[in-house]
């Protein structure tokens, strides 16, 4: 809410319209969270921690795994590595850190390390399992 930007009154933050007060509170309970996807983004955890009003820090393993050269290898070794060193580091810094990914193993490392916001599964994935199952059940296997 700080800075220039348009305020519409009827959005779904405002319960279309229905809380009252809200732009005149928004500030002070939005939570701000940024995204951590890149190698270089990594070397500078604690700056971007320390920014004022960034509230939390989520890393993205695809796009780091990527960004590490090796895209499409989530599971890579050193990719796991750097997201578990980047969540410690996170938690170090004084701020919730946060994932999401689909590999249990890094999903469980990541909640030991200190992962506050976990997302387990992705809504895409969701949909296509259960689209799947569906013309599993329909056409049969």
């Amino acid at each position: 809410p700080r800075g220039i930007r348009g305020v519409a009154g009827l959005t779904r933050a405002t319960r279309y319209g229905s809380i009252a007060g809200y732009h005149a509170r928004a500030d002070e309970e939005i939570c701000l969270l940024v995204q951590v996807e890149t190698k270089e983004a990594l070397q500078h955890i604690e700056a971007i921690a320390a920014v004022d009003g960034v509230d939390g820090i989520f890393i993205g393993p695809a796009d780091l795994a990527a960004s590490m050269g090796h895209p499409g290898n989530v599971g890579h070794k050193d990719v796991k590595a750097a997201v578990i060193d980047a969540i410690r580091r996170i938690r170090a810094a004084g701020k919730p850190a946060g994932i999401l990914s689909l590999d249990s193993e890094l999903m469980n490392a990541a909640v030991e390390a200190g992962s506050i916001f976990t997302a387990v599964d992705v809504d895409a994935a969701i949909l296509l399992r259960g689209a799947r199952e569906l013309v599993r059940k329909w056409k049969g296997a």
